[in-house]
């Protein structure tokens, strides 16, 4: 792998509103990249992994998820983004901030961008919505 990955939820409108963000405002040389068209095997990853947290695949193989993959991509981004990446990582800031991304992973439908679609489980998206996210005409 030559490129840095950040891998998110492109059936969640919050994360791709926050993967749309990255790509506008946070100069980097990572890939982002929703986990649906990701080769996770590639990747290494597992869905199962990508439901839960977006995950950061580094160039040399490091792998990082929620909180601490946001962290990773901030520290290959512009001087400013740097800073708030060692903030990510600095112990107490990191204590908290799993909770905070749990918290916000649970609720990411209630935020702004949100959809009710961001609150289910990818075998229940699919099960709605199909594959592509557009709506199944089973009930």
């Amino acid at each position: 792998m030559e490129t840095s990955t950040f891998v998110y939820d492109g059936d969640c409108a919050f994360c791709t509103q926050c993967a749309d963000f990255i790509a506008r405002r946070i100069p980097t040389g990572a890939r982002v990249v929703p986990w649906q068209f990701a080769d996770l095997d590639a990747l290494g990853l597992t869905v199962a992994e990508c439901e839960e947290a977006v995950q950061w695949v580094g160039s040399d193989g490091v792998r990082a998820a929620g909180p601490d993959a946001i962290a990773k991509l901030l520290a290959g981004s512009g001087p400013v983004w740097r800073v708030a990446g060692a903030g990510l990582r600095f112990p107490l800031v990191r204590v908290a901030a799993w909770p905070v991304y749990r918290w916000v992973a649970r609720n990411r439908h209630r935020l702004p961008g949100g959809t009710a679609a961001c609150s289910l489980p990818q075998e229940a998206r699919e099960r709605l919505y199909g594959p592509a996210g557009r709506p199944t005409t089973e009930a």
